[in-house]
């Protein structure tokens, strides 16, 4: 990832009123370190709980926290940083600056520059969980989507009202990754058609037990919203997942079974140029599912058939694909067999017994194999390996 793409770029980082605002004084201080002028906007409700020395004595800039300061040679602050622009993020987003930039209420300077300015738009909410998930919030935050807007997160954890649910604002990590990685978009992978699957299926047992695997569906997510960035029309198939990542512009196709799986792909595959395949997908099937729930004491054991082999089913010469393997132990010696078994162009294989690895987690560490040799990544996020994966794909596309 090259930080210094964003060296002399204008990002104007726009500041509400929330607890996390704190997080927004460290992600100053990493994008001014790579280069970046910063110019920060703070709304009123926001000096509650951080100060301008804070952000000024970082950036170097003035900040900005009314129509009427004159703190540019404009005079008319709001506007002439919104022309010179390069990328406006929000962060912390209330609900409340939220309802206002979905609906253009520009009654304070955030949402003035936003209407003013072309440039790309990263919204960061937080707030309580409860206020997140209200029916009000959720559908201006799909306006926000619908014009383009990034969104990154809320996360999952512990809110200031004690309970556990989204509503944190993504760490300041996450948006400079997120910030740097919108200046590195590569157009690559324009006019491709995509298929990815992601997390894992479910077999049913009967009505209430089922066989599945941990796969929390990160690494498919990531993987899609690289293609989608790099410029491909991206289909998720997915099974169950434990993610609440922004996936705006990427059609989604939920399903349970590795059968559903399979139906929905084959319907894609005549008029798709690559398919990557991430999901975890269950090797074997309940042979006869029980329409009654199964009393524990007849529950002793269970006939299993196998489920068809997705993957390897698919004509390679027609479709560039690439496979996972998760492995504990022979990594290598299991991915060069599945590269082969399988037809594949790549196998992504990685070490499911590493600690802050594979599944449920936001990092990987893997091994590309293809048929030049192999290339050994260290950990890095899930994003990052997307585009790893994506930069050695690029060669066996059509």
């Amino acid at each position: 990832m090259n930080k210094k793409i964003i060296k002399n770029k204008n990002l104007i980082l726009c500041v509400s009123g929330s607890i996390a605002a704190y997080k927004s004084i460290y992600l100053s201080s990493l994008l001014v370190k790579e280069g970046a002028n910063v110019q920060v906007i703070l709304t009123e409700s926001a000096k509650n709980f951080v100060g301008e020395s804070s952000f000024s004595g970082i950036t170097h800039n003035p900040v900005i926290t009314g129509y009427y300061n004159s703190k540019t040679n404009l005079s008319i602050d709001h506007i002439e940083i919104a022309k010179k622009a390069d990328m406006i993020i929000v962060a912390p987003a209330t609900a409340n600056i939220i309802a206002k930039i979905s609906l253009g209420i520009s009654s304070d300077p955030i949402v003035g520059c936003i209407l003013a300015s072309k440039a790309p738009v990263l919204v960061a909410p937080a707030m309580d969980g409860d206020m997140f998930n209200s029916k009000q919030v959720q559908k201006n935050i799909n306006e926000l989507k619908e014009l383009n807007y990034q969104i990154s997160g809320p996360e999952k954890g512990r809110l200031a009202s004690g309970i556990n649910e989204f509503g944190r604002m993504s760490e300041p990590d996450v948006l400079f990754e997120k910030i740097i990685s919108s200046f590195s978009k590569k157009k690559d992978y324009k006019n491709i058609e995509a298929i990815v699957t992601a997390g894992g299926t479910i077999e049913e047992i009967d009505p209430v037990r089922y066989i599945s695997n941990k796969s929390s569906g990160k690494m498919g997510i990531a993987i899609a919203k690289a293609l989608r960035d790099r410029g491909a029309s991206v289909t998720l198939v997915h099974g169950k997942i434990e993610s609440n990542e922004e996936t705006s512009g990427i059609k989604k196709i939920s399903i349970k079974s590795a059968i559903e799986m399979k139906k929905e792909i084959d319907k894609l595959v005549d008029t798709s140029h690559i398919i990557i395949m991430s999901a975890a997908v269950a090797d074997y099937k309940v042979k006869n599912v029980s329409k009654e729930k199964i009393k524990k004491e007849s529950l002793n054991s269970l006939q299993l058939e196998k489920n068809p082999d997705i993957l390897k089913g698919i004509d390679g010469s027609k479709i560039t694909k690439i496979g996972f393997a998760a492995e504990s132990e022979n990594l290598l010696m299991n991915a060069k067999k599945k590269l082969s078994s399988k037809d594949c162009k790549i196998i992504v294989a990685n070490d499911i017994t590493l600690e802050g690895s594979g599944f449920g987690s936001d990092n990987n560490k893997a091994v590309l194999v293809d048929m030049d040799g192999e290339e050994t990544f260290p950990l890095m996020s899930k994003n990052e390996l997307a585009h790893k994966i994506l930069d050695r794909a690029k060669k066996f596309i059509n």
